[in-house]
C-alpha cells in the first residue's frame, strides 16, 4: 500500500472554554482547561496513521518538553517520526484555543513550525517518496518550504493533496502540482473568491478552483457535510455524519487524514469522503484534537 507523507506543524493546543469572547480588556472566568496534542500537519498524520496508513511524518518542534511529548504521541498513533527534527534555541509550536458554544477561536505561534526551509523539506521527499505515495500539505509551515515540497512530490510522482490552511494566495504555477485541494468556506473563499453557501456555490468555486490548475476539490462545509468536484468531472455530496458536537477542534483534520488514508487505500473520492465524514463525525463528539481522533476499529463500526 502507497505511504502516506505528511508535511506539516506540529503544535500544543492549549485550549478553555468560555461563555463567550471576551471584550477588550475584559476577563472572563473559563472552565474545562486541557493541554492536547495538535497541529494541522501532525493532526492529519495522526488520523491518517489510525485509520491505518503506513505514516511518515516531516516536521519541526522545539528542544523542549512539548516537543518531546508530541513526537512521542505521534509514534504512539502510528506515525513514522524520524524525520522530524528538535530544533536548539526554538520554541515548539503553541495554539491558544478559546472554545465558546461548540466553536473555535484560535492563536498560532508558529515557533519551530517555520524552521524546516524548501531544500529540507524536498531531500527528505526525495529520500523517502515513491510514486504513487500520498503527499499531504497544508499552510502552517514556511510558504517557499511548502511550495517547493509539492512541486518536488509532483515530480517524485506522488499523489499531493494541499489544504491551504491558513489560506493565502499562492503562485498561479503551483496549482498544477496539486491533485486534490481540500478546504473549507472561508478558505475556499480566499482561495478563488467564491463564497460556497450551497450546491451552486460550491460548484462555482470548485470549477474556479479547477480552472486554476488543481485537480479534485473537495470543500468541507462543517454540520452541512462536504462537496467535490472529482478530477474526471463527477461531482459528490456527502452529507456529514450524525453527531452530538463537544468540539470542532480537529475535525477538518480528522476529515482530510480520513481523505488520504482513504485515497491511500486506493478508495475512490467518495468512498474516501464518507470515511471521513464518519472519523470527523466521531472526533466531534469529543475534546481535543488529536485525542479526538478515532481508529478505524471505531469507523467501520459506524459503516
Amino acid at each position: 500500500m502507497p505511504k502516506v507523507i505528511v508535511f506539516g506543524s506540529v503544535n500544543m493546543d492549549l485550549s478553555v472554554d468560555a461563555p463567550r469572547v471576551p471584550a477588550a480588556g475584559e476577563t472572563l472566568a473559563g472552565s474545562g482547561f486541557i493541554t492536547a496534542a495538535g497541529g494541522k500537519g501532525a493532526n492529519q498524520a495522526v488520523a491518517a496513521a489510525r485509520l491505518g496508513a503506513d505514516v511518515r511524518m516531516v516536521a519541526a518542534v522545539g528542544a523542549d518538553g512539548f516537543g518531546e511529548e508530541l513526537t512521542a504521541g505521534l509514534a504512539a498513533a502510528g506515525a513514522d517520526v524520524s524525520l522530524v527534527r528538535r530544533v536548539a534555541g526554538e520554541t515548539t509550536g503553541v495554539a491558544v484555543i478559546l472554545r465558546t458554544d461548540g466553536e473555535n477561536r484560535i492563536v498560532l505561534h508558529a515557533g519551530a513550525n517555520h524552521v524546516l526551509t524548501a531544500d529540507d523539506v524536498v531531500a527528505d521527499l526525495r529520500r523517502i517518496g515513491e510514486k504513487d505515495d500520498v503527499f499531504v500539505t497544508q499552510g502552517e509551515c514556511d510558504p517557499l518550504a511548502t511550495e517547493a515540497a509539492l512541486r518536488a512530490a509532483r515530480e517524485l510522482g506522488l499523489y499531493t493533496i494541499y489544504n491551504p490552511a491558513p489560506a493565502r494566495p499562492v503562485p498561479d504555477d503551483l496549482w498544477p502540482c496539486v491533485d486534490l485541494v481540500c478546504l473549507n468556506e472561508t478558505e475556499c473563499q480566499v482561495m478563488c473568491g467564491v463564497l460556497p453557501v450551497d450546491d451552486a456555490t460550491c460548484l462555482a468555486a470548485a470549477r474556479r478552483l479547477r480552472e486554476l490548475g488543481a485537480g479534485a476539490v473537495v470543500i468541507t462545509l462543517g454540520a452541512a457535510g462536504s462537496f467535490a468536484l472529482g478530477a474526471d468531472g463527477e461531482t459528490i455530496r456527502m452529507p456529514a455524519a450524525p453527531a452530538t458536537v463537544v468540539d470542532t477542534t480537529g475535525a477538518g483534520d480528522t476529515f482530510i487524514g480520513a481523505l488520504a488514508a482513504g485515497l491511500a487505500r486506493s478508495f475512490s473520492l467518495a468512498e474516501s469522503m464518507s470515511w471521513g465524514a464518519l472519523a470527523s463525525g466521531i472526533a466531534v463528539s469529543r475534546l481535543g484534537a488529536q485525542p479526538s481522533i478515532p481508529t478505524a476499529a471505531e469507523v467501520e463500526a459506524l459503516r
